[in-house]
């Protein structure tokens, strides 16, 4: 075989029309063995595959389809596949042997010409195509069966409402009770793929197919088994026992040796595991379910990168399947950069009281490697880790300062990053260091970074004795900052302004940044901020620092977890591209139908909490017509809708100078604006979240189905940098099904 490809490279050389049509012509006649037209056959094909364009050909090689050579009618088929489309004219010309190869003898040939049709997607064709399908697909040979069964499938995309009405989706699912497992495995996936379509029919298994789709496994080929294993997901237990038992089934699947095969074995038990009520039985195959993911980091990088991405979304829903394997995840030398981050956000999620020593210890060394990238997000998971674990916080700031007095400037700049949120998840703990922090405000260069010193500044300046000389020297260059820093400064200065009311140097340094932000700056937040800033200082002070200076809910990073309802969904697309995108594939893939939980009387209580409805479109069968004329288009407007103002409603009145704390007798504030306070530390103040980590919390119905929104996470974003904070309401008692350790 060896010999063979080896010989066959010769063909890969771009060849001239006129040559090959010559060659053609001259192969007719003295060829009895069609060697010559064999050899032609293949540099056409050749050249096809390189992306020349071969159809001025079609007439010459389209006389060789009759030639009785297996080999020869193979190329034929193939270039018909590759050029029939276009030649919608000539196509019919080789119907007639479609036609006769669909009943010859052989069933390689049968089914060669059958599978060729449903390639060639124009009416013609797939007149032609109906009668002989329906024959193959009750042909007594399993190949052409199981061929016939793709078949449907290909015709279903060409022509949806044909196959509909031709009844080949029935005759599929007769085919599934077939006495071949290939057969079988065929016919469920045609059936999955045209199910899988938004204009699709809806495939539902019930449980005597289902425990016959099982029975098929043993005798299925690796991708037999992941097309039935995954149709699995298309029957809706309504008792837990029957959950369970098949449960029991699918389970030994989890030793195959093929990855695929494995990471839908999982699917399929993490989908089954929503139905059961039986504890034991669910803690018995989450302990099964770790052995085969650790397994898969000894492959190669692409396959551990697709294993690590279905793994962090697999611990987010059961914790308990790794909670003592981190060690698994500790990176190697010569992981890839993807492969590394990957497992920083995995170790991050397994770690707790009990590992937290060895998961420090093990940041500490990634803090020190060369690739920048790598140790920002080691000494971003240091501080998150602090965050989390509340026993390891003291080891994680002692290990922050290390690193701040390393002097390397990302080092220092994620350290500050994370030591304010550490402020915020332990306040009046850890203010000892802020020293330390002043001292490399020099070193501050990315806006993530400053806008976090600065907000450090702001919040403890009543501590800081020089801050408004340090503020003064950061609001120099005020004007050039990007929006985050000017943000940032904006509200520190206030802060400073209500701390330090009585200095002439606050007084001079907040006039000068509200002057810049309400008239020279054009980004709209920044002034309406500056407006409201200004107004509340000059008519309520003490109101405008009871809102500044509010206390703050304290912040925990276990709220970056995903939204339940939407991690059951993508759960259900384990081992596919959803999984690594940790995006739901209807949101970028055409025509793609949803997948979601269904409501019955197995569902689990939490799981029945945060179902999510999928909805299909429904597609009207015939053209809506809407009768009576088209809308009158006014040629007037209305005087309100022409943006006049209207009288009625009072222009607000401005407050007299007499009470301005600011002593900006120079200027006065335009009316008109409005704002919401806020105090520059970005969304962690104003957001709301559940932030206590547990699967069993019901989440809001206002929540976004699908938080991870883009595809940027899925290359290097793994870590959710933002830490988000907890709601008022207590820990609920929950469900046990769903508590992490």
């Amino acid at each position: 075989m060896a010999t063979q490809q080896g010989q066959d490279a010769k063909f890969f050389q771009r060849g001239k029309i006129e040559e090959f049509r010559a060659e053609l012509q001259a192969a007719e006649a003295k060829d009895k063995k069609f060697q010559k037209r064999k050899i032609v056959l293949k540099k056409i094909v050749a050249n096809i595959t390189m992306g020349n364009d071969m159809s001025p050909l079609f007439h010459d090689v389209v006389q060789c389809i009759g030639t009785p050579l297996l080999e020869i009618k193979k190329m034929v088929y193939l270039y018909l596949v590759s050029y029939g489309r276009a030649k919608p004219e000539q196509i019919q010309i080789v119907i007639p042997s479609f036609l006769q190869d669909c009943n010859d003898r052989n069933p390689l040939i049968r089914a060669l010409a059958i599978r060729t049709m449903a390639y060639i997607p124009i009416p013609i064709v797939t007149e032609a195509l109906t009668d002989q399908l329906r024959h193959c697909l009750k042909d007594r040979d399993p190949y052409v069966r199981k061929t016939a069964a793709i078949c449907v499938a290909k015709l279903y995309a060409a022509d949806p409402r044909k196959v509909e009405r031709a009844g080949f989706v029935e005759m599929l699912r007769d085919m599934m009770l077939d006495t071949n497992a290939t057969v079988v495995a065929n016919a469920v996936a045609a059936l999955s793929e045209i199910g899988d379509r938004q204009d699709g029919v809806i495939f539902r298994l019930n449980l005597t197919i289902a425990n016959k789709l099982i029975a098929a496994l043993g005798e299925s080929s690796e991708w037999g088994q992941i097309y039935i294993l995954d149709s699995l997901l298309r029957y809706v237990p309504e008792q837990h026992a029957d959950a369970e038992m098949m449960a029991e089934r699918v389970i030994v699947q989890l030793q195959h040796a093929n990855s695929a095969v494995v990471l839908t074995t999982i699917k399929v038990l993490l989908y089954l595991m929503n139905y059961m009520e039986n504890r034991r039985l669910i803690d018995y195959i989450c302990k099964k379910m770790g052995p085969p993911l650790v397994t898969l980091l000894s492959s190669g990088p692409e396959v551990q990168y697709i294993a690590l991405r279905n793994i962090l979304l697999i611990i987010q829903r059961r914790p308990t399947v790794l909670k003592n394997d981190v060690k698994v995840f500790f990176c190697k030398y010569n992981d890839p950069i993807y492969v590394k981050l990957a497992k920083l956000e995995i170790m991050y999620r397994l770690a707790r009281e009990e590992n937290a020593k060895e998961v420090l210890a093990e940041l500490e060394e990634y803090a020190s490697e060369v690739d920048i990238d790598f140790v920002r997000k080691a000494v971003r998971s240091i501080g998150r880790l602090a965050i989390k674990v509340e026993a390891a916080a003291n080891s994680c700031i002692q290990s922050l300062l290390t690193l701040i007095e390393t002097k390397v400037t990302y080092v220092v700049q994620e350290a500050i990053i994370v030591t304010r949120d550490i402020f915020r998840r332990y306040p009046g703990k850890y203010e000892g260091i802020i020293p330390t922090l002043c001292e490399n405000l020099d070193v501050l260069e990315e806006p993530e970074a400053k806008a976090a010193m600065v907000w450090i500044l702001g919040q403890f300046s009543d501590k800081i004795d020089n801050a408004d000389e340090l503020l003064d020297d950061l609001v120099y260059n005020f004007l050039d900052e990007t929006v985050e820093v000017q943000l940032a400064l904006l509200t520190a200065v206030v802060k400073l302004f209500i701390y330090k009311s009585s200095s002439e140097t606050t007084k001079a340094l907040v006039h000068k940044v509200l002057k810049w932000a309400t008239e020279e700056i054009d980004n709209p937040d920044l002034r309406d901020r500056g407006f409201m800033y200004w107004r509340m200082l000059a008519m309520n002070p003490a109101a405008a620092g009871e809102i500044v200076l509010a206390e703050k809910p304290p912040i925990t990073t276990d709220s970056d977890r995903m939204d339940r309802g939407a991690l059951d969904q993508l759960l259900l697309h384990t081992g596919t591209l959803g999984s690594i995108y940790h995006k739901n594939p209807e949101t970028f893939i055409r025509n793609a139908a949803g997948r979601a939980l269904v409501d019955s009387a197995a569902l689990n209580a939490n799981s029945r909490a945060v179902l999510v409805p999928l909805a299909r479109p429904q597609l009207p069968s015939t053209t809506v017509t809407v009768s009576g004329p088209g809308p009158i288009e006014p040629h007037t407007r209305s005087q309100t809708g022409d943006g006049a103002p209207d009288a009625s409603k009072p222009t607000p009145s401005l407050p007299s100078g007499e009470g301005n704390l600011l002593g900006d007798n120079d200027s006065t504030e335009p009316q008109g604006r409005s704002g919401g306070a806020d105090d520059g530390y970005g969304d962690a103040d104003g957001e709301d979240g559940d932030g206590d980590g547990d699967d069993d919390d019901i989440p809001n119905n206002n929540k976004v189905a699908d938080p991870y929104a883009n595809l940027d996470g899925a290359f290097g974003g793994y870590i959710a940098d933002g830490p988000r904070p907890m709601a008022g309401h207590q820990r609920g008692n929950g469900d046990l099904d769903d508590l992490l350790f």
